[in-house]
This record gives C-alpha cells, sequence and structure tokens, in this order.
C-alpha cells in the first residue's frame, strides 16, 4: 500500500482527531446534512468516530487489489501514477470530511455542505483534467459498452469527459460560496448531466465508428 501513503497518512490524522475528540463528542453526533448544511441524520459518538477511518481503510484495500484482479490489468503500467493520484484524494477527502464533521460536533462553526461541495467539486477538477490519461479498465474512468469495446472510443470518450467533468467541478464547488439550494439542486443536475452526457457520447462515438468501418472496408 505504500503508493497510498498521502491517502492513508489522511485517514491515520482522520483516526487521531477521532481519538482526541471522542471524549467531547455528545452521545449523538450529526453524520447526514441537507442542502443547507443542517443536520438530518444521527449516529452514536462511536459509530460517527470509527466509520469513515474504517471505511477509508476498506476503499484502500480495494484500490490496491483493483489493478491485480483486472483483466486489463497491463494497462495499469501506462496510467499507474494517475490511478494511485485519484485514489489518494478520494481518501483525502473522505478523510477532511469526516475530521469537519466532527469538529461541528463539537461545535465548530462550519457549513458541512459547502464543506462537500468544496470538496466534491475539487475532486470532479481534478477527474476531469486526469481523465485523458486513464487507459482502458475495468474499474476506472468512464467504462461503458461501447468505451470497453474500442479503444478510440475511450480516447475519445474521456476527452470528451474530461471537459464536462472540470465544468461540473467548477459549478460545484462555486455552490460552496452561495446558500441557496437552488443553487445546489442545479449543481447536482449538473454533475448529473456531465456523467450522463459522456455516457451518451461514448455510444455516439461508437455508432459513428461502426459506421465508417462499411464504407472503409468498400474503398478498399
Amino acid at each position: 500500500m505504500r503508493k497510498l501513503i498521502p491517502g492513508l497518512l489522511g485517514l491515520g490524522v482522520a483516526a487521531g482527531f477521532s481519538v482526541w475528540a471522542y471524549p467531547q463528542l455528545p452521545a449523538q453526533v450529526a453524520t447526514h446534512f441537507d442542502l443547507q448544511g443542517e443536520p438530518n441524520g444521527w449516529s452514536s459518538r462511536l459509530v460517527a468516530s470509527l466509520l469513515v477511518p474504517v471505511l477509508g481503510l476498506a476503499l484502500a484495500a480495494v484500490f490496491t487489489v483493483l489493478p491485480r484482479i483486472d483483466p486489463r490489468r497491463a494497462n495499469y503500467a501506462l496510467f499507474g501514477p494517475t490511478y494511485w493520484t485519484i485514489a489518494n484524494a478520494v481518501l483525502v477527502l473522505l478523510a477532511a470530511i469526516h475530521i469537519f464533521s466532527l469538529g461541528k460536533a463539537l461545535g465548530w462553526s462550519v457549513n458541512m455542505t459547502r464543506v462537500a461541495a468544496l470538496g466534491v467539486g475539487g475532486l470532479f477538477v481534478l477527474l476531469g483534467n486526469l481523465m485523458t490519461r486513464i487507459r482502458p479498465n475495468w474499474f476506472m474512468g468512464i467504462r461503458t459498452p461501447w468505451t470497453l469495446s474500442s479503444d478510440t472510443v475511450w480516447r475519445k470518450t474521456h476527452r470528451f469527459g474530461g471537459v464536462a467533468f472540470v465544468i461540473a467541478g467548477v459549478c460545484i464547488a462555486t455552490t460552496a460560496l452561495v446558500a441557496s439550494s437552488w443553487v445546489l439542486y442545479g449543481a447536482i443536475i449538473v454533475a448529473a448531466a456531465a456523467a450522463l452526457s459522456s455516457v451518451l457520447y461514448s455510444y455516439i462515438a461508437w455508432k459513428r465508428e461502426q459506421d465508417a468501418v462499411p464504407a472503409n472496408e468498400s474503398q478498399g
């Protein structure tokens, strides 16, 4: 797991914060928040303290195993740094949200919806910028029947998806500065549109590729 050192360090800090904060936490800790940042779900302080660090470790194990069981594992040699950068970013984001969540229970003046919007938006921007570096595989990237059936379609789709995810990420992160729930709903719609449009584009690119085959054969 040495390639996950940044993410594991983040989880370690989160776990350490849990140990420090535990005696000061109330019996029930808010672990879910609405679009205005108000709590609408609670857990015991034990669950709230352990859930994310344990989940993060499990996710780190999954990230470590996936390249070994992927039928196209040879491609990980071509985009390994990108894979591990994304994996570490996800773990660090989880750790940060965990710390802010417990901090709010301790009385910090923090809007968790804005924290999540900033973090998720930043993650989308990172994904968008790195997306063109991801090579065909079964676990990371825009995996549709059409991208997995053609490396050319994979490349075209990830160029398109990279732009779409950056735009969505900027929109999501911008909502961290806005209190309106309507703006947050709009950001969610933009994020969904980025994902769905990338899937649709993968089909269009594949269909164009298929339509071009007979023409090329007839010219030959």
